[in-house]
């Protein structure tokens, strides 16, 4: 399920680094929230407006104990306190 967030959420801030009112309706189309679409216009559009693709990480971290369900992290990429190379 990890790698299926990823299918929905990359494209929709890929979106987000052009603002204009045709992708803030497909992204609202998907998204059915209006503060988090202007976040995503807001925040991550710009945040990423560099960066040309990969903008979640997704970590294994294991099984679940009850289920045995493979279980994963995810997160965005280039948050804060993260470390950058120089």
């Amino acid at each position: 399920k990890a790698k299926d967030l990823r299918r929905v959420a990359e494209p929709l801030i890929t979106r987000a680094k052009q603002d204009s009112v045709h992708n803030r309706r497909i992204a609202f189309a998907r998204l059915r929230d209006d503060e988090v679409v202007a976040k995503l216009f807001t925040e991550l559009g710009p945040r990423y407006q560099d960066r040309p693709g990969g903008y979640l990480r997704i970590i294994k971290c294991g099984h679940r104990a009850g289920d045995n369900a493979p279980m994963a992290y995810v997160s965005l990429v280039g948050g804060a306190g993260e470390a950058v190379a120089e």
